[in-house]
């Protein structure tokens, strides 16, 4: 699974995550979760990590299926930052998200 969880890019955008082929762009699946806001995204233990709206979500890599859900009791619905997962770090996967989120808008437009 390692391989395949490298091979893909992990973008979060409008309450949706989506697993997309490395080498092509190419969507490869689309989960959608809670809401309709900025999702974080990142990747620990061999899992897809995603927060919004006070969620946070472990999806399998490979499907985009829902592994398991947290609701955060108590920490409200604001942004949710990830950091320190899989040796990269939140500003690193934000930088990722943003960039493949522009060239997506780019390539629509």
């Amino acid at each position: 699974m390692a391989g395949r969880l490298r091979d893909r890019v992990y973008i979060g955008a409008k309450g949706h995550v989506v697993g997309l082929d490395a080498a092509t762009g190419r969507e490869v699946w689309r989960t959608k979760l809670r809401g309709m806001g900025f999702v974080t995204t990142g990747i620990a233990e061999e899992r897809v990590i995603a927060g919004t709206g006070g969620h946070l979500y472990a999806l399998d890599p490979a499907t985009g299926s829902i592994l398991w859900t947290n609701s955060l009791k108590g920490l409200g619905l604001g942004l949710i930052s990830l950091a320190g997962i899989d040796g990269g770090s939140a500003v690193e996967a934000a930088a990722v998200n943003a960039e493949q989120q522009r060239r997506s808008a780019a390539a629509a437009g």
